[in-house]
Order: structure tokens, then C-alpha cells, then sequence
């Protein structure tokens, strides 16, 4: 949001930063086999489900305190069958991305590779742009291991995304801290899109609080071979944002 205080002969637009997301869109991607849904309800319950079915993909929320601030995290556990098809339903959707595969299945791995390729190309120029996270799944099975650690980061490095190995079957603060840390890439990414939309001539950013009570900006609009003067009538009470209102989805479940 950008606020805009004028005087006759100078013109001031400051970009005031938004609180902390209040919903976090995550998307769990991957191919079947891997543990997307396993991972997706140790998350949200803490408890560990072997056996789903294949063909669910279903959304669910819960309400989460990241780094003592409330956020209601959406998961999108998608049901891909045959790789990235019909993505339109989650790339306009999403927030970040986690992308999984099982470090004792190497075409899971490979699978992996097609997603990063696809979430890459559409995110590419967004602001803000969509964190990504290749998380290997199933360390458990560490002695049928068919992808090495220094693998997974390899390819982490090479789309420029973040690389963690858990167990869904093991301890749920790990499987916690990735969602989690999707919430705070999406912050992060959040404030670094947040730019000034221009320089006024005394330079001075004018915050929310210690703005003077004016009525009238003057926003200067310019063009390729003039720039005109537009006058803007706004009040204070337009200056001030809506409450985040937060809506739990019909797909949550309750295990």
C-alpha cells in the first residue's frame, strides 16, 4: 500500500510496509510416492499416516504462531499423477512452494526437477516472487538411500531455493520448521519487493504516524512528451488499511 502527502512545490510517495502476511499459501508438489500428504498431516496434526489415497488433493488450514506472530498457513496437498499438468490451479494460488521427494526413490528426485523447472519460469519476474523449498523426504530410509545429501543440494543451488531433508514418520518439529520457514521466506520476499515509488526533492520519507493532517496531494504523472499536474482529494480515513480478516477453508479436516 502507498501513501501520498504533497506540498505546493515538492511531492512526497512513500511506500509504507504492510504488517506480516496474515495467510500463507503453501503448496505441497511432488511426485506420488514421496510422502506429500503424509508430510501434510504430520504438519497439521502431528500424527503419522502411512496409506492415502493417490488421487485426493484437497486444501486445509491451520492457524500457526511464527516468530510470535499469527498466521493462518494454507496447505494445497496436490495429486499430481503424471508431473506438472493443469498447474494454472496452484501457481496463481500460491505463496511458496514445497516440493518433495524420497531420497530412497531416485525418479522421485528427477520428478522434482520438472517442478522446479515450471514454478521457476512462472515465478520468474513476480513481485513479490514465491519462495521455493526442496525438502527429500523418508531419511528414515536412510540404508535404501538412492539420493545423496550433496545431490539434493546440488539441485537446491541450481534453481536457488532452499534444501532440507526430514522424516514424516519421525519428529514433527522438524517436519514444523519447514512450514514455518516457508512462512518466513514469504515475509522475507514480502518486504524486499516493497520499494519507494519516488524520490520527492527533500528526500524525506513521511511515515503513517507523523503525516500532517492534509487534504490534497499532488501527484505528478509524467509522460513521453509532457508531465501533468493532477490534483487528488483523499482524507485521512482513507489512509487507514482494513483489518485482515481471516476465513478458514471448507477442505480442512480434522484427523
Amino acid at each position: 500500500m502507498s501513501l501520498m502527502f504533497g506540498k505546493a512545490r515538492t511531492c512526497n510517495i512513500v511506500t509504507v510496509p504492510e504488517h506480516e502476511p496474515s495467510e500463507c499459501n503453501i503448496v505441497i508438489l511432488g511426485a506420488m510416492g514421496s510422502g506429500k500428504s503424509a508430510l501434510t498431516v504430520k504438519f497439521l496434526t502431528k500424527r503419522f499416516i502411512s496409506e492415502y489415497d493417490p488421487k485426493l488433493e484437497d486444501t486445509y488450514s491451520s492457524e500457526e504462531v511464527v516468530d510470535q506472530q499469527q498466521v493462518l498457513v494454507k496447505v494445497m496437498d496436490t495429486a499430481d499423477q503424471d508431473g506438472p499438468v493443469n498447474c494454472e490451479r496452484y501457481l496463481g494460488w500460491a505463496n511458496a512452494f514445497i516440493i518433495v521427494y524420497s531420497i530412497d526413490n531416485r525418479s522421485s528426485f528427477e520428478a522434482c526437477q520438472q517442478y522446479l523447472e515450471t514454478v521457476t519460469l512462472y515465478s520468474k519476474g513476480l513481485q513479490p516472487e514465491a519462495p521455493v523449498i526442496l525438502l527429500g523426504n523418508k531419511v528414515d530410509m536412510e540404508r535404501y538411500r538412492q539420493v545423496s545429501k550433496a545431490d539434493g543440494a546440488a539441485l537446491a543451488l541450481r534453481f536457488g531455493c532452499l534444501f532440507f531433508e526430514v522424516s514424516a514418520c519421525l519428529d514433527f518439529l522438524s517436519v514444523q520448521h519447514i512450514f514455518h520457514e516457508a512462512v518466513r521466506e514469504v515475509r522475507r520476499e514480502t518486504e524486499r519487493s516493497i520499494r519507494p515509488l519516488f524520490i520527492s526533492e527533500d528526500k524525506s520519507a513521511i511515515s503513517l504516524s507523523s503525516a500532517p493532517p492534509l487534504t490534497t496531494c499532488y501527484k505528478e504523472l509524467p509522460t513521453p512528451a509532457t508531465a501533468k499536474l493532477v490534483t487528488v482529494k483523499s482524507s485521512r480515513a482513507q489512509s487507514k488499511r482494513r483489518a485482515p480478516t481471516l476465513t478458514l477453508l471448507k477442505g480442512f479436516k480434522i484427523f
